[in-house]
């Protein structure tokens, strides 16, 4: 397994492990708006100084998570395992790297919003140390929309 920070020229790749992992979605209300990206608004974002990390399995990537470095925290966001890799750790292990990722940088915390009903993700993340800080309700597309705003603080126990 290798981890490494996508170029803009990697947007194609972050892109297609987004749409895969999150196809399972096209059918919620409203569908998850990972969908409605492109590869350009991608690119873009790797260019305007939003990250992303790709997990590659024998050469393969298989996930990826996009993140922005803030103040004190590391926000990431469409955190993406392929079908055939979910279920075997690899969101864990993004994280982890994540972890020790913002460690190096200086931050004291990860955070990220998950959707309330998708109870499996607040599990992931709750079973690794994430807390519900706060809930909001997000409007899109004319729905209301339950965000969890998840957080795990003090990463000065991370291993670099």
């Amino acid at each position: 397994m290798k981890y490494c920070l996508a170029q803009p020229e990697n947007a194609a790749t972050v892109h297609n492990l987004m749409l895969q992992a999150f196809s399972i979605y096209r059918d919620s209300v409203p569908p998850s708006s990972a969908l409605d990206e492109t590869i350009e608004s991608i690119t873009q974002s790797l260019k305007q100084g939003k990250q992303a990390v790709i997990l590659y399995v024998e050469d393969s990537p298989v996930a990826m998570a996009r993140f922005t470095l803030e103040e004190a925290s590391l926000y990431f966001y469409r955190l993406s395992v392929i079908p055939a890799f979910q279920g075997k750790g690899m969101a864990k292990r993004l994280i982890q790297w994540l972890e020790t990722y913002a460690k190096e940088c200086g931050k004291e915390s990860l955070s990220c919003k998950v959707r309330m009903n998708i109870s499996r993700n607040i599990a992931l993340y709750e079973s690794i140390g994430f807390y519900i800080e706060e809930t909001e309700i997000v409007h899109r597309d004319g729905v209301d929309i339950p965000v969890a705003n998840m957080k795990k603080d003090s990463l000065k126990g991370v291993i670099a």
